[in-house]
């Protein structure tokens, strides 16, 4: 007996059991379904998130902060602090083109009757526009590569927080910055008189150490002398080149140098990192819709065991027509593989549209579409745009996932029927 005419034979029992068929299938379609919605959504969150961390910084770049381990965390001596002027011991270090000092708090801002808290950078603004001269752009105003001790520059979050044209402040405002230290019971406030002089052009995405929309931006000299300290959060390295040996032996002088009370995050590694554990978490995505398939398997080993029994005379008539027992067992394996070649192709067009719904639904959210979504500065924070993306291994991951388990839970069924004898299937009632 050809292939074709197996599966042809397969085919036209599959329709005379259109109901029971449609009920098996549905349990492939849900768990097919779930698979291709959340690895695309998975896969389109990750591109984008890559992207907007590339955008918040450059490649050629390495953050130092205090504390070993990562990003400061799992060690490192806790009275360990950077100071300002390690910039200039940085600086001697071979493959080093530029070491920034950062100081960031948070403090209030005040400016026609509105009052705000953000985050106050101060920073070098001739060295910072050199490392981010991509994002550090200036929409109205210009940089200033001498600033005054009062000049303030607004990320495009801070100038324009409810993106509607209505402005917190323009170029030539005067802005009041409090800060609080101290005991929180009584605490200790500064203030001062800050001048605009430049609202920064959007840039999206996220940074580490870079530009942000939702930052204001001082001189370091500034900072210093406002915050009264010489302590720096982090210091942002501008390396010569971005290859992975100018990273790694700049990165290894450095931890050296601070016997391992900092820790230096590249870029790359980070990237690495992220790509990392976006991929356990579409693994752990897949286990949970797997169950879902089982589930679905075991609903195909019951449906077909059942049309074993209801097919019994049938199977004694082919036997005894002269049909093989290999036959039969691909008669039954050719029903559970239509089956999941049916539910794949269902689950993968329903899944795609779920995750566009999804994606929009999410869209919608973040931009306070639905029931407000976050506040302004939550949403700019995190305004992804996430696109489904249905890549080849996951239109291959989906096919494999549901002929494979169809298959698996068909072959018990099917090997039963093919062992059949074929006397007393005859004469079975």
């Amino acid at each position: 007996m050809k292939i074709l005419d197996v599966f042809k034979y397969a085919l036209s029992g599959i329709r005379v059991r259109k109901l029971r068929t449609f009920l098996t299938t549905l349990g492939v379609i849900i768990g097919i379904t779930g698979i291709v919605a959340l690895l695309s959504l998975g896969e389109g969150f990750r591109i984008e998130m890559t992207g907007q961390f590339e955008q918040g910084f450059s490649l050629n770049t390495l953050t130092v902060t205090p504390g070993g381990g990562f990003m400061g965390f799992g060690g490192g001596d806790d009275e360990f602090y950077l100071l300002v002027n390690d910039t200039e011991t940085i600086d001697e270090v071979e493959g080093v083109n530029i070491a920034l000092a950062i100081i960031s708090k948070q403090v209030s801002i005040s400016s026609n009757n509105i009052t705000r808290s953000v985050s106050v950078v101060g920073v070098n603004f001739t060295q910072y526009s050199e490392i981010y001269g991509s994002t550090f752009l200036a929409e109205n105003g210009s940089i200033p590569f001498s600033p005054a001790n009062d000049t303030i520059i607004l990320g495009a979050g801070i100038a324009d927080p409810w993106n509607n044209g209505t402005l917190f402040a323009s170029v030539g405002d005067k802005i009041n910055i409090t800060w609080a230290t101290g005991p929180i019971l009584n605490p200790i406030t500064k203030s001062y008189i800050a001048n605009v002089s430049t609202i920064l052009k959007e840039i999206g995405g996220f940074g580490l150490g870079g530009p942000s929309d939702n930052q204001i931006y001082i001189p370091i000299t500034t900072a210093q002398e406002f915050f009264d300290t010489e302590q720096c959060n982090q210091i942002i390295i501008q390396l010569i080149d971005s290859n992975q040996e100018t990273i790694d032996s700049v990165t290894s002088e450095i931890e050296k140098l601070y016997d391992d009370k900092v820790s230096v995050i590249s870029p790359t590694a980070l990237l690495s990192t992220i790509s990392g554990m976006f991929s356990i978490i579409e693994l752990f995505l897949v286990a949970i819709s797997g169950i879902a398939l089982l589930v679905a398997g075991i609903g195909i080993m019951n449906i077909m065991i059942v049309s074993v029994l209801e097919r019994t005379r049938e199977i004694g008539i082919l036997k005894s027509l002269g049909m093989k027992d290999r036959n039969v067992l691909t008669i039954f394996l050719g029903e559970a593989s239509l089956i999941g070649l049916l539910g794949g192709v269902l689950g993968i067009a329903l899944g795609w549209g779920v995750s566009n719904v999804i994606s929009l639904f999410l869209s919608v959210f973040m931009s306070g579409g639905v029931g407000g979504g976050f506040d302004t500065g939550q949403q700019q924070a995190m305004a992804l745009s996430i696109t489904p993306i249905l890549t080849p291994t996951i239109l291959f991951l989906a096919f494999a996932f549901s002929l494979v388990v169809c298959i698996l839970f068909g072959l018990y069924p099917a090997r039963r029927a093919s062992k059949l004898n074929p006397v007393e299937a005859l004469r079975y009632e």
